[in-house]
């Protein structure tokens, strides 16, 4: 019995721990008229996934209904206080789809290279590539970027997302999930046999 408890222990600990390690290197931002610093009406959306493994941060930005046709996109930091506020261009989105109100836009960056960066975020964060990934690190951890896209109409930004820690995918719970229901399983017949 000893052993079974054991197992449920430690499964239950990896289930408090688990979600927090899987979420910490995915992000998602949901950018709307809406999330803009100055609301606006666009039925515009995207909800794009964010990467990060090690200094490489990918990219996967689809985006629907804009008003007119886009003209930039870009990872703006760091916002003083958490899912609010404005910030200047980090990261400008190179090769982003121009001229077009839907698309899709997948790029990997390495924020270990000073060419990503926009020149004034570098300057302001020490004029290194290690000092503006680690301020764009933290600035991630503290909800501090967020995605905008600009169109025609909205040149300031027709929809913007902070970018947010991501729950752990559907799978990564059923996993967990079966995994205490074999250790019940286990417990239980444990008990139904004699000893």
């Amino acid at each position: 019995m000893k052993k079974v408890l054991s197992a449920l222990a430690l499964t239950l600990s990896a289930m408090t721990v688990a979600p927090a390690s899987l979420a910490q290197d995915l992000y998602r931002a949901v950018a709307s008229g809406p999330g803009e610093a100055a609301p606006n009406p666009s039925p515009g959306y995207s909800i794009s996934t964010f990467e990060i493994d090690g200094t490489i941060l990918t990219a996967n930005i689809p985006f629907s209904d804009l008003t007119t046709p886009t003209v930039s996109a870009h990872l703006h930091c760091c916002t003083t206080d958490s899912l609010t506020g404005t910030a200047g261009v980090a990261i400008p989105l190179f090769g982003f789809p121009l001229g077009t109100t839907s698309g899709s836009y997948s790029q990997t960056f390495d924020l270990a290279d000073p060419a990503i960066y926009d020149a004034a975020f570098l300057t302001a964060f020490g004029g290194t590539a290690a000092s503006a990934s680690a301020a764009m690190l933290d600035a991630l951890a503290d909800n501090q970027v967020y995605l905008n896209i600009h169109t025609a109409q909205y040149p300031g930004g027709e929809i913007r997302g902070f970018l947010v820690s991501a729950i752990p995918e559907p799978q990564s719970w059923a996993m967990l999930g079966a995994g205490l229901i074999g250790v019940g399983v286990m417990a239980r017949r444990r008990r139904t046999l004699p000893e």
